[in-house]
């Protein structure tokens, strides 16, 4: 039995031998291989530069308005009348934390000869508003409220620290 191990082991020993031949071969024939050359870098070509020159027109790229005629100016920003605007140390009500065209009126109701609005904010939450209440993002102050239409008139403004004020609708949601 010892003889037929050392057999079996001699065998797997021989079969166990180290043929690189064919890979050293194959390497030396993509050695002499010769290598392609690289192709050089393309030529940069520089572009034309432009120089933007206003002559005496406002600069597109700038926010501040550089008028001399102040009539101009007001036309131009469309000023809230009086230089009015929203105020702006009032405490906010809840639902101007949510933007005007994610609010639906969801209907109406008459007590003591007023009306008052339902209006359903995006949570799903039903929230009962009058005359004088606020909502939206734009300082949204509602103006009247009719059976299908809650009137609001908001707040914007213009970029350059002028209000101008905007009407906007909210009508009753359809089933």
């Amino acid at each position: 039995m010892r003889i037929v191990i050392i057999l079996s082991l001699i065998t797997l020993l021989f079969g166990c031998n180290n043929g690189l031949d064919d890979i050293n071969e194959f390497m030396e024939r993509q050695k002499s291989i010769p290598v392609p050359p690289i192709d050089p870098l393309p030529q940069l070509i520089p572009r034309e530069t432009f120089e933007y020159n206003a002559n005496g027109s406002r600069d597109p790229f700038s926010n501040d308005l550089e008028v001399d005629d102040e009539n101009a100016v007001k036309e131009s920003s469309t000023f809230a009348e009086d230089g009015k605007g929203p105020d702006l140390t009032r405490r906010k009500e809840f639902l101007e934390s949510y933007p005007l065209d994610s609010l639906l009126m969801v209907g109406t109701y008459e007590q003591d000869g007023n009306y008052w609005g339902l209006v359903v904010d995006p949570e799903g939450l039903i929230h009962r508003v009058s005359v004088g209440h606020f909502l939206g993002h734009n300082h949204g102050e509602i103006s009247a409220i009719y059976e299908n239409e809650i009137k609001i008139i908001e707040w914007l403004n213009d970029g350059l620290g002028a209000w101008r004020e905007r009407e906007a609708a909210m009508a009753l949601k359809d089933e």
